[in-house]
């Protein structure tokens, strides 16, 4: 065979290799010839990939190729072995051989492209964002989201003689209208009857929360009561979905007196809230409401994600006026030290920041709806194309799940505290430097945070990197020697967290060096890995700061703090779009 000149190629190699016994159809000395060309990035200042770095992946996607080719032209007809990703598991991909070519070659094409933004030569920020809009990109494309490509949704439209479409459609219709897309059926849900069903009352309201109280389950409790300060860009009820993986239950059930934080879904009324006015009036307001109620001189506290950054910066606060409140302090997922703040860093730059502060910064709404459909955009394959082959193009509506209601239940926040939030913590970083913040009034220095902590995180956490929730455990410099607990556990920032004692699953690692080593690759290093839930453990620690038992009380609130209503409360039930057309 011959070969033809092409000296004006984008490569500059002088001619184009040809087919060959090895390879009849060619296929891979066609795409040595293209290939260089095709994916060397495009010129950008700061932007670049290692030449040995790019040819190694070339060749090697060359010769995946050439295999998968080779195999499809000469065994048309063989039924290949099944795809292990999910999008193209169902039968109908196998059954169907331009099918799985399709599948098969898209995979091959995604890994190529993800390993192309992997190694970008650029600052790390820069890499980051590359690396997540090339994932979006390749996630977008893939064959299972068309219904020309789809075999399965092929065979379910034939099946029901087109009426898969004409339910897609209106399932297309109906989420167009509500602004997201459907994650699971909302009419199986409903606050206080399937979720949200620990028994209890409000025993206190202000403008942003009401403060719940829960019935105790035991005869005797433990002394300190125990306060939850959930995040405030969600409902509090993934911490009470059903009864059991309720950590709700699972506190009352160990004989602790618990008080949630139930934060308002803020709406025009409260669209001028500030980051001061949420750590005043949510968790400085719990922790002495509780105190009154019960007694108790100090109290347990536990801050979730965002809601364990307010508790922290409460409590700097109270200390700087005098006031001690707890005896011991939990953090679940949460950030201090945002200098590794995972995927949403790539967000957020000065640029966004000034947007930000300048159309909602003095006052707005951060809709809540635009928040979820971010968080969502972080995981596309499982919350957003799975639900579009599902709802759309299979015309099936989307199964009744507690978790996704709970993901789908939006929260809005006040721009003036969203903006302070973005800057000084996201992009600036300030919480960690002694001293350099002002919140309500006085100076912050997480210094002065001295309770015995325990910090938990998760190891596959995409929100909250674990290694940033080992960083801003660190950050809690005035904890005692030994008094610091860093526990991480499997899975992710909701699965990892909600991981109930009573399924007993999964694993976490802990680590008794009575000192917290400067490095988290050091302290995994020498962790011990253990089975199961790591509720349990963190109840036993829990148990050391009881200060005793006394005798349940007998009903929620006192004389100053009557019961206002049952448990889960007003706020948790009002929707976002709700709050957006007023207080």
């Amino acid at each position: 065979m011959t070969t033809e000149n092409r000296a004006n190629t984008p490569t500059g190699d002088a001619s184009v290799p040809v087919a060959s016994v090895d390879d009849p159809y060619g296929l891979a000395s066609w795409m040595r010839w293209w290939l260089p060309a095709a994916t060397q990035p495009p010129t950008l200042p700061g932007l670049s990939i290692s030449p040995q770095r790019l040819a190694e992946l070339q060749d090697r996607y060359v010769k995946a190729m050439t295999a998968i080719w080779n195999d499809f032209v000469t065994h048309p007809d063989r039924t290949a072995a099944p795809i292990r990703d999910p999008r193209f598991s169902d039968p109908a991909w196998q059954e169907n051989s331009l099918a799985s070519f399709a599948a098969r070659t898209y995979l091959i094409n995604a890994e190529f492209m993800n390993e192309l933004a992997a190694n970008v030569e650029a600052d790390p920020k820069t890499k980051a964002r590359v690396r997540f809009a090339v994932s979006q990109w390749v996630d977008a494309t893939a064959p299972s989201n068309f219904l020309a490509f789809n075999p399965k949704v092929q065979k379910r439209l034939i099946e029901t003689k087109g009426g898969s479409l004409t339910h897609g459609l209106q399932n297309l219709l109906e989420d167009v209208v509500k602004g997201k897309i459907s994650q699971t059926d909302e009419t199986a849900f409903e606050i206080g009857r399937n979720v949200a069903t620990s028994e209890g009352s409000v025993v206190f309201e202000n403008d942003l929360i009401q403060l719940i109280q829960y019935k105790p389950l035991t005869a005797r409790v433990r002394a300190r009561p125990f306060v939850i300060v959930p995040p405030c860009i969600n409902k509090f009820y993934i911490l009470d979905l059903q009864p059991d993986n309720s950590l709700v239950r699972f506190c009352v059930e160990r004989g602790n007196t618990v008080f949630m934080v139930s934060w308002r879904n803020p709406g025009r009324d409260q669209s001028g809230l500030t980051w001061d006015d949420y750590v005043e009036r949510g968790p400085i307001a719990a922790l002495n409401v509780a105190r009154e109620i019960s007694g108790a001189g100090q109290l347990n506290a536990l801050g979730f994600c965002v809601g364990g950054t307010l508790v922290a910066a409460a409590l700097a606060v109270m200390r700087a006026r005098g006031d001690d409140p707890v005896a011991s302090l939990t953090l679940l997922t949460s950030l201090l030290d945002f200098s590794d703040a995972g995927i949403l860093d790539i967000f957020i730059d000065e640029t966004h920041v000034r947007m930000r502060e300048q159309t909602i910064g003095k006052g707005g709404l951060m809709p809540g709806r635009d928040l979820a459909n971010t968080f969502s955009s972080l995981r596309a394959n499982d919350l957003v194309w799975n639900y579009v082959v599902n709802n759309y193009l299979e015309g099936r509506p989307p199964p009744a799940f507690d978790l996704l209601y709970w993901n789908g239940d939006s929260t809005n926040l006040p721009g003036p505290m969203y903006s302070w939030y973005l800057r000084n913590l996201y992009l600036e970083n300030n919480l960690i430097v002694p001293n350099k913040l002002s919140t309500c009034g006085v100076a912050v220095d997480l210094g002065r945070v001295q309770a015995p902590t325990y910090v938990f995180a998760a190891r596959e956490d995409h929100i909250v990197p674990w290694k940033g929730a080992y960083a801003s455990a660190r950050a809690l410099t005035g904890v005692a020697p030994g008094e610091l607990r860093f526990v991480l556990g499997a899975s992710g920032h909701i699965a990892g967290t909600i991981n109930a004692a009573s399924k007993n699953r999964r694993n976490y690692w802990i680590n008794d060096q009575s000192v917290v080593p400067q490095r988290a690759e050091d302290w995994f290093d020498s962790a011990q890995e253990m089975a199961g839930s790591w509720w349990i453990h963190w109840d036993r620690w829990l148990a050391g700061f009881a200060d005793g038992e006394v005798e349940a009380p007998v009903a929620c609130g006192s004389e100053k703090y009557p019961p206002i209503e049952a448990a889960p409360g007003r706020y948790v039930r009002q929707k976002a779009q709700d709050a957006t057309a007023g207080g």
